[in-house]
């Protein structure tokens, strides 16, 4: 009855990791389709004005971030996404049938839930890095009059569509993170099933062993009673 809650209990936070895995995926893929592939994150660039005599000030971009930071965490979340599904899936499976995972799976469960659990917090702490580092370039660092949310309803004149950056990058942080929390929890219960899983063969190795040590005295008795009536 405990395995079978523990089990319900990692289906649960395997379907919750699938939903925010889907919450980051869908608003990162939009983002990328409005800048164009150019990656938002780690952006640098400052407000000039647009010449001498009009006092008209553009955003010019100095340095765009590296597409390499953004690709990591779309294919971080994409893969978050499937195996949290695949997961849940399998392990309904199991809940239904009644089976269970050997010592091994539930080691290698353990394994790859660690190593998700370390991937989705470092995409987690890029984002929020790399969109703080745009919103600072954008406001010159909180001296605007507008914030980083009022700004993207201003047409920013890159040639791309920034009319919902900050909604798209805040809906993503929120998945990212509410996702490394649920891989978090998924972690811990597979260490709780890896650690059942071991005291259960412990226990069995113990009573195989108090076994053969019963069934050895009861055979020198035997060999004992044998030899008094002879």
């Amino acid at each position: 009855m405990a395995l079978d809650n523990l089990i319900f209990g990692q289906c649960i936070l395997y379907f919750l990791a699938f939903v925010f895995g889907f919450i980051a995926v869908v608003p990162l893929s939009e983002n990328a389709e409005d800048f164009g592939g150019k990656c938002l994150l780690f952006t640098r660039g400052m407000w000039q004005n647009e010449n001498i005599t009009v006092s008209k000030q553009r955003f010019i971009v100095e340095e765009w971030g590296t597409e390499s930071s953004c690709s990591f965490i779309t294919f971080v979340g994409i893969s978050s996404l499937i195996l949290s599904a695949v997961q849940a899936w399998r392990l309904l499976f199991f809940l239904c049938k009644g089976h269970d995972d050997s010592i091994f799976n539930a080691f290698l469960n353990l394994l790859i839930s660690s190593v998700v659990v370390f991937t989705v917090f470092l995409s987690s702490t890029i984002v929020s890095v790399g969109f703080n580092m745009w919103c600072d370039s954008v406001t010159e660092g909180g001296t605007m009059p507008s914030s980083c949310e009022d700004l993207q309803d201003t047409d920013l004149e890159l040639g791309l569509n920034n009319s919902a950056f900050y909604d798209q990058f805040a809906i993503a942080q929120f998945g990212l993170w509410a996702a490394w929390l649920t891989w978090l929890g998924i972690a811990v219960m597979a260490f709780l099933k890896v650690y059942h899983n071991y005291r259960e063969e412990d226990l069995l190795d113990s009573l195989i062993h108090e076994k053969d040590l019963l069934l050895g005295r009861s055979s020198r008795r035997n060999s004992d009673l044998k030899s008094g009536l002879i």
